[in-house]
């Protein structure tokens, strides 16, 4: 499957004491941060980068997936919410399959974790517990996503 997308143009995360938003804005061009760490569960080779892209919701960078893969994912190295929220916002470009994105949580490994998961194409919203690398629907919510020009996860 080939997705190709702009996530996490923003991530906001909050808890009752600790409140943090990364816009990528900061970051080099071409590169990764380095407190995020990103792979695939199943095959493929996604390829995650930051890129300008004048249609940010925070001007003037994005992290990019423009690679490959089963399941891409992208996660902050050592990041931990309690009582609190996160929020993603991307941008689908191209898929035949999927044109999708979204949350995780429960991370364990590359092969173990909960995703929240909105796709463009399905205009739907599932929840997935993927373990030993093996992905389940969880619950599916048929809402519409919003807008053309990106989509909300939170």
């Amino acid at each position: 499957m080939k997705i190709l997308l702009i996530a996490a143009a923003t991530i906001a995360i909050a808890t009752t004491a600790f409140a943090e938003t990364d816009t990528f804005d900061k970051a080099s061009t071409g590169s990764l941060p380095t407190a995020l760490t990103c792979g695939v569960t199943g095959r493929g080779q996604p390829k995650w980068t930051i890129e300008a892209d004048s249609t940010a919701p925070s001007q003037p960078n994005v992290l990019k997936q423009s690679g490959s893969g089963t399941f891409p994912w992208c996660v902050w190295k050592g990041g931990s919410i309690a009582d609190g929220y996160a929020e993603v916002k991307f941008k689908p470009l191209e898929g035949r399959e999927d044109q999708a994105g979204g949350i995780v949580w429960r991370w364990k490994d590359g092969n173990n974790y909960y995703v929240a998961r909105a796709n463009a194409l399905e205009n739907n919203v599932s929840l997935y517990y993927t373990e030993k690398g093996r992905r389940s629907p969880s619950a599916t919510l048929m809402r519409p996503l919003h807008g053309t020009n990106g989509t909300r996860c939170a």
